[in-house]
């Protein structure tokens, strides 16, 4: 089931990169502010691997539509759950369009190893 929701990008936050078993990996957070009924609530939404490119000129006050998908994972006993955008679109209802940051669309985040983006190691993330 694919998820969207439309809203301000208010923060990019740095790049991150490591390294798994699966080989080195990067990953950008953004965090989105939506309506929800008549209070602003904010999201954090990650894109992984070299989708992070994509996001390079997307500017906070940007009006943009996320596609996403969400995964929790265990790690020690605690649950993290991750926001994965998958696909953004610039401009939305809040505003005109804007051609501030390229769309990308594409319904999984996977190399032809089935490599992810996301480690399957001991990271809590």
């Amino acid at each position: 089931m694919a998820l969207e929701i439309t809203g301000k990008v208010i923060q990019i936050l740095p790049l991150e990169t490591g390294e798994g078993k699966n080989g080195q990996w990067k990953k950008q957070f953004f965090i989105l502010e939506y309506m929800d009924g008549n209070y602003p609530k904010k999201l954090s939404v990650s894109v992984w691997g070299d989708k992070t490119e994509s996001i390079r000129n997307l500017q906070p006050g940007a009006n943009i539509k996320v596609s996403f998908n969400v995964d929790s994972r265990e790690y020690n006993g605690r649950w993290y759950t991750d926001v994965r955008a998958w696909k953004i679109e610039t401009g939305g209802a809040a505003s005109a369009p804007s051609n501030d940051a390229p769309a990308f669309d594409e319904p999984a985040m996977s190399d032809s190893n089935g490599f992810n983006g996301a480690p399957d190691n001991d990271l809590p993330f």
